[in-house]
């Protein structure tokens, strides 16, 4: 069952940059497309990769299929149902950390339980939920106390402890360091496995998107289109060094024109 169906979905901006981001790159207060006419589908449940290159309009595209931009052409559903706004049903966890520093750990995790009325019950789902992401010890430390990793999975506990049908996530792990990112990996693969949320994930890392990944939607350069749709049913965890994963793996790279790096 498809949860999220995106169809001929165009998007255009005006440029508002003076100096150009590149040379294919649109005029100064020039109308420039950024989505052109994309077209997919994900399962309820699943986990969605997306790749593509740096200002393909990745980030846009989830903005839009979660409610917070329009399109200007093509229609996005979500169980069938044409996405009209932002939804409380949907999270989504931005590249920025978005922990309030005034708060601790436990508080800023408490602010997703307030649908629970029971105090009792609500502390203890709070600690359940930062146990699972493995913040325990750490609960009233403010987010500077904490690491960078540290501070993504009280976002991740926060995020999770609504119990959102769809979650977005747009480049959660880019500030991280490799081991952390590593670790998160393995966090988000374990949340994904004892939830039924169906998860949206914009990474710039091939081998992360085909660590996690049910689906990896590569996206082309501006106007951007899907460049393709790729599905996985290989069981966790993935050795992308042997067989069909390798060579997806190279697949993917010269999708994305990553030549160089093989």
């Amino acid at each position: 069952m498809n949860k999220v169906e995106v169809r001929n979905l165009t998007k255009s901006f005006v440029e508002r940059r003076m100096k150009a981001r590149s040379p294919k790159s649109c005029n100064y207060h020039e109308k420039c497309e950024v989505l052109a006419g994309i077209d997919f589908t994900v399962k309820s449940g699943s986990f969605t990769c997306f790749l593509g290159p740096s200002g393909c309009g990745k980030s846009t595209l989830l903005q839009i299929i979660a409610g917070f931009q329009k399109t200007d052409k093509g229609r996005v559903l979500i169980d069938g149902r044409e996405v009209s706004g932002a939804s409380s049903r949907h999270i989504f966890v931005f590249q920025e950390d978005g922990l309030l520093p005034w708060l601790t750990a436990r508080q800023n995790v408490a602010i997703g339980a307030r649908h629970i009325s029971d105090r009792r019950e609500r502390a203890s789902e709070e600690q359940d939920y930062i146990e699972m992401v493995g913040l325990q010890g750490f609960e009233d430390h403010y987010p500077h106390e904490l690491s960078g990793g540290m501070r993504r999975r009280a976002e991740v506990a926060r995020a999770l402890i609504t119990n959102p049908e769809i979650l977005y996530m747009d480049e959660p792990f880019g500030a991280l360091d490799f081991v952390t990112r590593l670790q998160m990996r393995e966090e988000m693969l374990n949340v994904h496995a004892m939830f039924d949320s169906t998860i949206l994930f914009i990474t710039h890392d091939i081998d992360e998107a085909m660590q996690l990944g049910d689906q990896i939607i590569v996206m082309s350069e501006r106007p951007s289109r899907v460049k393709a749709d790729i599905r996985l049913d290989h069981p966790h965890p993935r050795d992308l060094s042997k067989g069909e994963l390798a060579a997806l793996r190279k697949e993917i790279y010269f999708l994305m024109g990553l030549h160089a790096a093989l």
